[in-house]
């Protein structure tokens, strides 16, 4: 039987996500409580995941630029062999009970380590299905994905709080930079870069020009992209808050702070509605007419489910309502994938998503510290319906997006090419497939149209 080219692409892609996020979860169940553990208190310990927040909006353009002069495979190895080395330095500044400004260097090198992911793994997958003839939908790629990332979350985040329960907080920090060291491994043997050519001889000053001007042309001056990305400051800056405050403030209604297998647990259950969502993906899909209606819908049950946490004080209440939320966020996450990459071609993929990255990752500079404080003053419950009210600032720009009738929100057949939607009224024959929709906005211009043929393209 013949191996399938595109088959082997998505097989790479599932077991990348399935090492990268079991090493990643066995701190996620815990890291509030190691960091409180440290002598944080509330404020300083969300403050020092927003310093990871801030390491990846420092460094989003330049590794960018690494993945576009040395290629993803590159950016990917170099991501991992990162944040092996500062989840090590994380180990250190918890035995040393070191200060802020300790925690606020090791968490920028944390974040410096995953924007050589962002962008550069997803923008290789999509370029690398499109060479190999790849046919389908991307929902039901990403989808896997998802359910690939929640099971290794499920086993880790599990593992990870019943290890530190049975030994110490540090022990999952150890087994995550063990398990790092694998994914160099597999990256270094199955992960190739196809259909892509890394611009070795770009000029690092010319390189960085290119890729602000491609994050302007594929992203803002594309409408229902900007529109999304404008969207991600409040619901990412939300979402990294509610994962991580989950943990004590489940404890707290639990009415045992010590016991770190329920944090654990409570990042499995999210884990598991991280698997189930990904399954459901492609059949949920069927009851909407467009992407952003599901995006729309989602949002709006997500601020009843946070604002709902909030005001309970029944642990299992709060549980359900937080598998929930979980379970909303795996949905809809595939569709807002397919919809961004249905814009955008393959030489502005890797720029524009990135700075879609980058545009979260701002939202929670901002999002976590202040949240945190808000706990730390009014307490847990009352920063959850604080965040249930900024999750809601989202919802408008979602509508905008779906006001500009793109053509990859039209939920139909499976497109060819991956990154082109096909209607369901069947191919429009005046839209070329590398262009933007038509925008009737003054001073628009599709990306991959240069002014000056001098100037390098940005990939």
């Amino acid at each position: 039987m013949t191996d399938d080219p595109a088959r082997r692409v998505e097989r790479t892609y599932l077991a990348l996500t399935l090492f990268t996020t079991l090493a990643a979860s066995f701190i996620w169940g815990i890291n509030t409580l190691f960091l409180l553990d440290a002598g944080l208190n509330n404020a300083e310990a969300f403050a020092a995941n927003a310093f990871f927040t801030v390491g990846q909006v420092i460094f989003e353009v330049p590794t960018g630029v690494v993945a576009d002069t040395r290629g993803r495979q590159y950016s990917y190895v170099l991501g991992a062999i990162t944040l092996l080395v500062s989840t090590l330095l994380y180990l250190v500044m918890w035995q040393l009970h070191a200060p802020l400004w300790g925690w606020a260097i090791a968490s920028i090198l944390l974040g410096l380590g995953f924007t050589f992911f962002s962008g550069a793994t997803e923008a290789w997958l999509v370029d690398a299905l499109n060479a190999t003839g790849f046919e389908g939908h991307l929902e039901h790629v990403f989808g896997r994905a998802q359910t690939v990332a929640g099971a290794a979350m499920l086993v880790g985040s599990v593992a990870g709080g019943f290890i530190a329960q049975l030994t110490n907080l540090g022990v999952p920090y150890l087994l995550r930079a063990a398990l790092l060291g694998v994914t160099v491994v597999i990256a270094l043997r199955y992960m190739r870069d196809l259909g892509f050519t890394p611009q070795r001889d770009l000029n690092p000053v010319a390189a960085i020009r290119n890729v602000m001007r491609g994050s302007i042309d594929g992203g803002f001056r594309n409408p229902p992209v900007r529109w999304l990305m404008l969207a991600a400051p409040f619901s990412a800056g939300v979402g990294i808050y509610v994962f991580y405050a989950a943990q004590p403030y489940l404890l707290e209604l639990f009415g045992n702070r010590t016991a770190y297998g329920i944090a654990g647990l409570a990042a499995a259950i999210v884990a598991g509605a991280g698997i189930v969502g990904g399954l459901m993906v492609s059949r949920v899909r069927r009851f909407f007419r467009r992407r952003t209606d599901a995006l729309i819908l989602g949002g709006v049950l997500n601020v009843v489910m946070l604002a709902s946490i909030g005001l309970t004080r029944n642990f299992w209440l709060a549980l359900t309502l937080l598998t929930g939320w979980a379970l909303i966020f795996a949905i809809t996450g595939p569709m807002r994938q397919a919809f961004m990459n249905g814009l955008i071609p393959s030489e502005q993929r890797a720029t524009v998503l990135s700075f879609d990255s980058l545009m979260g990752s701002a939202g929670g500079v901002v999002t976590q510290p202040a949240l945190g404080r808000a706990a730390d003053v009014y307490g847990y419950a009352t920063s959850f319906v604080i965040a249930s009210v900024i999750e809601a600032l989202a919802i408008p720009f979602v509508f905008l997006a779906r006001h500009e009738k793109a053509a990859s929100d039209p939920i139909g057949e499976p497109q060819r090419e991956p990154g082109i939607e096909i209607p369901p009224d069947g191919p429009q024959p005046d839209l070329p497939p590398q262009e933007y929709p038509q925008s009737e906005e003054p001073g628009y211009r599709a990306p991959g149209i240069e002014e000056s043929p001098a100037e390098v393209p940005r990939e």
